[in-house]
């Protein structure tokens, strides 16, 4: 009996962290056509399918910190800011005896998945002309946390995120790299027109 007691606990003290995240967000999942074909000339999940394709015209950022990053040229400005997560505002939802915090607000996250994060994605707007904004969705980041908008390499500040644009301008990228517990995940949102039509999510990557 006592020999099955420590056995159970062996197995309790490695229970896993389910992964519930939505896989169907991947680049893999992602439909072939002029899009995909896009998000693998800059995507570490599309790196495999690189191999031929131009890279495609990238807005620089001008002005990246700790707490925003901003790409600017020809009429258009990307702002991205972060913000403190505040959990006695949120439901959070555990598995395992609340050893991994796995959903919040109903939903599997990105960002410190496992365990209660500390920064949200606050906005993400695209300004034109000086003027008109165009705000992505909130349901487009809130599931998103631990943004990076900077890391030192060499003494040298600098970002992995930019702003892409397709050969016929239509459509524009706004790629992230942003923190996990182990390792990082992207994000790309895609906008068609102005509008945003979805965004590319993959976690597991630069381990």
């Amino acid at each position: 009996m006592c020999l099955l007691v420590v056995f159970a606990g062996a197995q309790a003290q490695d229970e896993p962290l389910p992964d519930l995240r939505n896989k169907k967000e991947s680049f893999t999942k992602y439909p072939k056509g002029e899009i995909r074909d896009d998000l693998a000339t800059f995507t570490i999940g599309g790196i495999d399918e690189r191999l031929g394709k131009d890279p495609l015209q990238k807005l620089p950022a001008t002005d990246f910190n700790m707490h925003s990053i901003t790409f600017e040229g020809n009429n258009l400005k990307v702002v991205i800011t972060s913000g403190t997560f505040d959990a006695s505002k949120h439901k959070l939802n555990y598995y395992y005896d609340k050893k991994y915090l796995v959903k919040i607000d109903g939903k599997p996250y990105y960002g410190d998945y496992g365990s209660i994060p500390t920064t949200t994605i606050a906005s993400v707007d695209v300004i034109l002309n000086g003027k008109d904004t165009v705000a992505l969705p909130a349901a487009a980041f809130t599931d998103l946390y631990h943004p990076e908008f900077t890391y030192s390499e060499g003494g040298t500040i600098k970002t992995h995120n930019a702003v892409y644009f397709s050969k016929d301008k239509h459509r524009m990228y706004i790629y992230m790299v942003n923190n996990e517990a182990i390792g990082k995940y992207e994000v790309t949102w895609i906008l068609q027109d102005n509008k945003y039509v979805g965004r590319v999510v993959d976690s597991g990557i630069m381990r």
